[in-house]
């Protein structure tokens, strides 16, 4: 069984080598370096200054290194929370996200003490496809105000109000600021034609400074909006709790857990394929637990793994926990000795780079894909993605899961069958041997559930009272519920109460122990549980024979 808690960096570092070690290092510097504009424009998305963006990917970034499962996650803030981020902080304030930011972070530990790490990999797939292409959607439309250079004011955080207020300040764009989002845009998606290490957001964050300061184009940047960058971290401190409204954090607390235990998987799982290695969900989850209380303690936002950044970290030779490390040790030196540079990048090129993550990110190849499929992935897929873009998140990973979790049901009720079988026909499609009209012979099939409790009435109409002997056959029922079990030892009370005789055939060896637990083999007689099935019909056929 897997460790509770045992992080990578203690079983990477036997045998550890100087050649690995040189590419941990490269890796982690190159990441760091690919991290410096992320973490910014994380942060400016989310509503916060781009210091609370390098103070995460600092903190919680070399925390989720250090004590994580996984040999190459790289944490930090991603493009997945900036809409929660964005929410709270307009509802609650700055000391309610670091709050709920440190909830969240204790919660995740709890998931990862409670080995929820495996139950968490089980979300649907199209629920994460949906909420993903809604979080991608919404920072587009997000950016849009920076992109164009828009004098708007504070956007609303919904999302219709908030196009209306970009529809009707489209005579405001600065044509500066536009063309310095246009021209980072094109840097990414053209540099992304040469093969290199060199990430094209970082191109694009040199070369539109550059072009902004040498024409000396007016354009907002990150110094004229919020100042000069700290060349220190802040001293760790504890927000100012009001504990009459302490509940109210627990919502937006566990959303930030949710979505960070399955964004920080889901980037694990990807890693594993990269590397054919194996990360520890429950490690990941009490190091992303930790890393989120460190980061809401300096003052940073949420974090969580960054698939992005651990994919460069692969692809730059990173195969251990000490990248991570670099990574974050890489933008500590960059706040200390380059902040002044930082504050020249204008708030347009930050928007570019945004904008070609959330197409990225909003994986509409697999959202087509989806729409090509079983009805009910599609109405999982839409309800997730529109209430994310209209309603909220936590509205839609809730509602979400509960209309999965209803649809399964269904397809589970859809798999399961208990009927009537006919003398020629024994379920594999071989003919048997005619038996006795009074020996009724009903099959399980599936499941036996809660779901399927109905079908149990079903059954008693079709015992028409001629019967001597009813014989079930459960070969293929390999799970029963509480719900399962009352009917079926009702039915079989029923049954022996009008005197007919009930034979059980084919008992699956996980269902048997749970039927004679519950009490139902007691009520049947020495003979009447039979593994073969033309066993159980010849016993019941010579019975009547007497």
């Amino acid at each position: 069984m897997e460790p509770i808690f045992l992080p990578k960096l203690l079983t990477t570092l036997r045998g550890y080598t100087k050649s690995q070690f040189m590419n941990d290092i490269m890796a982690g510097v190159i990441v760091g370096v690919v991290a410096l504009p992320l973490a910014i424009a994380f942060a400016i998305a989310s509503g916060v200054s781009p210091d609370k963006g390098l103070i995460t990917a600092v903190i919680a970034g070399f925390i989720i290194s250090a004590l994580g499962g996984s040999r190459v996650q790289i944490g930090g803030p991603t493009g997945a929370f900036v809409v929660i981020v964005y929410a709270i902080l307009n509802q609650y304030g700055l000391d309610g996200l670091i709050i709920s930011t440190l909830l969240a972070g204790v919660i995740l530990v709890i998931f990862g003490l409670l080995r929820l790490g495996v139950i968490i990999r089980y979300i649907p797939y199209p629920l994460t496809v949906g909420f993903t292409a809604g979080i991608a959607l919404i920072i587009f439309t997000s950016q849009l105000k920076e992109l164009f250079g828009l004098q708007t004011g504070d956007l609303p955080s919904e999302f219709i109000p908030k196009i209306g207020v970009l529809i009707a300040s489209a005579s405001t764009v600065s044509i500066p600021a536009l063309l310095i989002g246009l021209l980072s845009i094109a840097v990414i998606i053209i540099w992304q034609k040469f093969k290199t290490k060199i990430p094209g957001s970082l191109v694009a964050l040199i070369v539109a400074t550059l072009v902004a300061q040498l024409f000396h184009l007016e354009v907002e940047t990150i110094g004229s909006r919020f100042g000069d960058i700290p060349s220190s971290l802040p001293a760790p401190s504890l927000p100012h709790v009001d504990w009459s409204n302490f509940t109210k954090y627990l919502s937006p607390a566990f959303t930030i857990a949710i979505l960070g235990a399955i964004e920080s998987l889901l980037s694990a799982v990807v890693a594993d394929g990269m590397i054919s290695g194996r990360h520890r969900s429950n490690t990941e989850l009490i190091a992303q637990g930790v890393g989120n209380i460190g980061s809401a303690l300096f003052g940073g936002i949420p974090a969580t793994g960054a698939i992005a950044r651990t994919a460069t970290n692969i692809k730059n030779g990173g195969r251990t926990p000490v990248a991570g490390i670099v990574h974050a040790i890489t933008l500590l030196v960059i706040m200390f000795f380059l902040g002044n540079l930082a504050k020249q990048i204008p708030l347009s090129c930050l928007a570019g780079i945004l904008v070609v993550i959330a197409y990225n990110m909003s994986e509409w190849r697999s959202f087509k894909a989806i729409l090509k499929g079983p009805r009910y992935d599609v109405l999982v897929l839409l309800s997730t993605f529109i209430i994310t873009v209209v309603v909220d998140l936590t509205v839609a990973i809730q509602i979400g899961m509960v209309l999965a979790a209803i649809l399964f049901m269904k397809r589970m009720v859809d798999a399961s069958s208990l009927e009537s079988m006919k003398p020629t026909d024994d379920g594999d499609d071989q003919p048997t041997e005619q038996w006795p009209k009074t020996v009724q012979v009903f099959e399980f099939s599936g499941p036996l559930f809660f779901g399927v409790a109905h079908k149990f009435n079903d059954l008693q109409a079709e015992i028409s009272g001629h019967e001597k002997t009813v014989i079930l056959r459960m070969r293929q029922v390999n799970m029963i519920d509480a719900t399962g079990l009352y009917h079926l030892k009702t039915l079989i009370k029923n049954l022996t109460h009008h005197k007919i005789t009930v034979i059980l055939s084919g008992t699956h060896p996980k269902v048997y122990p749970i039927l004679e637990k519950e009490g139902i083999i007691d009520l049947l007689a020495e003979d009447a549980v039979i593994d073969n099935f033309e066993e159980a019909l010849k016993i019941a056929s010579e019975k009547h024979s007497k």
